[in-house]
């Protein structure tokens, strides 16, 4: 096929709808739930809301997660056959850090642009409650060699090797294993090279929590929120958030640098949660009479160097990736930052956002209104369960553009950790 052939058999990739389960604090109602579980209940809820339950209803699932345990090898498939998904649908993983649920919107709507397939299902769904414990690496060492062992006298042997220290576990770090910097840490480097204050990422905050609220008693949720384990909102929600409040919260990240900007309030805390976004031809959804809520236009990833680049100057921080990403697309698509109604990124902490926009703008793109930033809040009110965050976000964004007068359009920016980021457009026309 020619690229002229190919560029005219690209289809429009409608975004039909999402459904996820209210997000919560780790250790708390979810704290017994595995990824599968989570995310086979995202699932049913959109299953149930399309009627998706037949033979061939969708042409493919694809999800993932961040923290996995060995048995959520197959974690997308496993969801498919404990769900109201026929059992024939096909599907698979795929992982990206915090890019994880927006990179499987991807993945599946280019199947769609494709002919590939009509209809996809994609997603993701992360627990730092249920998060695996590593065997000490020793011991594991020790218990290979007694697998290798020829004899019971060459097993035991192998197995006296076994100390009390040996049967410590490996804890999951939130570190990056370039540096042994948390995520957290790296941001608040980039938070102080680009001058990022406090009482700025207070406002964030208090506004994320307040538009997500708002958001709720508008209604805007009702058929994008699952209940799941007696919650129907986001645990995390705050409604009464204020900057005054979150200005009494000790820093907890950058304490080793003077007059340290990054709280709990101003951060994400660890979270537990799963969210569906059902992509479709426009073919498929006329035929079953459902109306597109928007369509996925266009997408863009990059990376920054944050183990040798210019981290100190805040170029190449490890949140900073959609700072490269965005002005590439937006170049593609021959547009700017004034031509989007809406504009959707990622809460990690309030400082990233903040640096992500004081980017933009030094790149010559412009400024963001704030009226038009998470306009029905975002991570720092929600929660972030890792892989499920940009499925959120996804679904979150189409709806909102459909109380915008046609045609609208929407940006998409998810940071992610490794460096990377994920970035989007979608519209309604």
């Amino acid at each position: 096929m020619s690229p002229q052939q190919l560029s005219q058999s690209v289809r429009r990739v409608a975004i039909v709808g999402g459904a996820r389960i209210p997000f919560a604090r780790s250790d708390g109602p979810y704290a017994t739930a595995s990824n599968q579980q989570m995310l086979t209940a995202a699932l049913d809820g959109l299953v149930e809301r399309y009627g998706l339950q037949g033979p061939g209803a969708v042409g493919e699932f694809v999800a993932g997660a961040v923290l996995k345990h060995s048995r959520d090898f197959n974690l997308a498939r496993e969801t498919v056959l404990g769900s109201q998904l026929h059992p024939r649908t096909p599907a698979y993983d795929i992982q990206q850090a915090c890019g994880t649920g927006l990179q499987a919107v991807i993945a599946a709507a280019n199947k769609i642009a494709l002919g590939q397939t009509e209809s996809a299902v994609a997603g993701g769904a992360d627990t730092a409650s249920d998060a695996p414990l590593g065997v000490n690496d020793s011991l594991r060492r020790i218990l290979l060699e007694a697998r290798r062992a020829k004899s019971a006298g060459a097993r035991l042997k192998a197995l006296a090797k076994v100390r009390p220290s040996h049967l410590v576990p490996d804890i999951p770090r939130n570190a990056e294993p370039r540096t042994g910097l948390s995520m957290g840490e790296h941001a608040a480097v980039t938070a102080r090279a680009w001058g990022i204050p406090r009482e700025a990422q207070d406002q964030l905050a208090a506004t994320s929590h307040q538009r997500l609220a708002a958001a709720y008693e508008r209604g805007l949720f009702q058929d994008l929120v699952v209940p799941f384990r007696g919650l129907a909102r986001d645990q995390n929600l705050r409604p009464g958030s204020t900057v005054e409040k979150l200005a009494s919260l000790k820093p907890v990240f950058g304490l080793g640098h003077p007059d340290p900007t990054m709280t709990a309030g101003n951060s994400t805390p660890l979270t537990d949660g799963a969210a569906t976004v059902l992509l479709a031809s426009e073919e498929w959804a006329r035929e079953r009479g459902l109306e597109p809520l928007a369509y996925l236009t266009a997408y863009e990833t990059a990376a920054v160097d944050f183990v040798g680049g210019d981290v100190a100057g805040g170029e190449d921080g490890l949140l900073m990736a959609p700072a490269y990403a965005v002005p590439r697309m937006l170049e593609r698509a021959g547009l700017g930052l004034d031509d989007f109604d809406l504009v959707e990124i990622h809460e990690a902490f309030a400082s990233q956002v903040l640096a992500t926009l004081a980017a933009w703008e030094k790149q010559g793109l412009g400024t963001v209104d704030r009226a038009r930033l998470n306009v029905a809040g975002s991570s720092l009110a929600t929660g972030h369960p890792f892989a499920a965050t940009g499925a959120r976000i996804v679904a979150t964004l189409a709806k909102l553009l459909t109380e915008r007068d046609t045609p609208a359009r929407g940006l998409i920016s998810v940071c992610a950790a490794g460096g990377q980021g994920v970035t989007a457009i979608l519209e309604r026309v």
